[in-house]
């Protein structure tokens, strides 16, 4: 249970409808372009504010979610505290539902939550600096999960488009509880044969009509997908069981994986997808949900 006076966020999962690599950098990092969209399910993060920083975890994968001294939540804490003297702190507990190194930059989304509760804690302003450099600081995709809203990333993902609406997306997530190291699948990736289109050229059906948006999305990839699999043949089966569903109108992994998505045409085709496959892969984990904006981000 969270504490009557703690404040608390939501941490949505992050889902990469498409994901380009366009290079490795010199540094070791990849440039990429990547639109960014927004579950509804997502992990829980409060603070209870005070003067000492402490993390507590819980929920269904805290055991696969690390030591505390190493969770991004912490780490995002010490970002703004060196930014910001005399920032409130307190004590943050994460419940952690979603899945752990999925490709749905679960962490990130808690290292934001984290941010943002300290905002309101400190009455800092949505558009502080200070905010933006923490998260850049803290890891590369959690400057995109500060206000979650589909956004195109680019850079290594510290460069973000302003934020746009999509068609509504019903969605069957689905992954089957197989970690995959990011460094390691970005390791084993090779550059594409197809020449590389930006996605910015497709900007018109992002707000328009889903069917187009569909299309558009299916000239386009994800390029981790053959080094995911690569590592976890599974994430193979999954695409193949998601393509499989009925209604199912495109499935792809989601970031570095191993977590796959399917969309569909309506909430209840997703509902009922979704019930089928958990029927059938019950080890796996499988949430219906909705494709957007995870979080207005509102402080100070």
């Amino acid at each position: 249970m969270h504490s009557t006076d703690a404040l608390v966020e939501s941490a949505p999962a992050k889902v990469n409808l498409t994901l380009r690599v366009l290079g490795r950098r010199s540094d070791g990092y990849h440039e990429l372009e990547s639109l960014v969209a927004f579950a509804d399910v997502a992990d829980t993060v409060s603070l209870a504010p005070g003067d000492e920083l402490a993390l507590t975890v819980v929920g269904p994968n805290a055991a696969l979610a690390g030591a505390d001294a190493d969770n991004l939540v912490l780490k995002a804490a010490h970002a703004l505290a060196s930014r910001m003297t005399g920032l409130r702190l307190g004590a943050f507990r994460l419940d952690k539902n979603l899945p752990v190194a999925a490709g749905l930059g679960g962490g990130s989304a808690d290292a934001a939550a984290a941010l943002r509760l300290l905002a309101r804690a400190n009455g800092m302003a949505r558009d502080d600096v200070r905010l933006y450099e923490a998260a850049r600081a803290t890891g590369a995709d959690v400057a995109v999960c500060l206000d979650p809203r589909p956004r195109v990333m680019r850079g290594i993902g510290e460069v973000l488009s302003e934020p746009f609406e999509l068609p509504p997306l019903p969605a069957v997530l689905a992954n089957a509880r197989v970690a995959l190291e990011t460094k390691a699948v970005f390791a084993g990736w090779q550059p594409a044969a197809a020449p590389w289109v930006p996605f910015a050229a497709s900007a018109a059906a992002m707000s328009g009509n889903r069917d187009q948006f569909l299309q558009s999305l299916a000239a386009q990839a994800n390029d981790l997908e053959n080094a995911a699999i690569s590592l976890a043949p599974v994430v193979a089966e999954l695409l193949l069981v998601l393509r499989a569903l009925p209604g199912c109108r495109l499935a792809r992994m989601s970031g570095s994986g191993s977590t796959c998505f399917a969309l569909f045409s309506s909430a209840a085709e997703a509902i009922v997808a979704a019930r089928t496959l958990q029927g059938e892969r019950p080890q796996w984990w499988v949430r219906a949900t909705a494709l957007g904006a995870g979080h207005q981000f509102e402080a100070g």
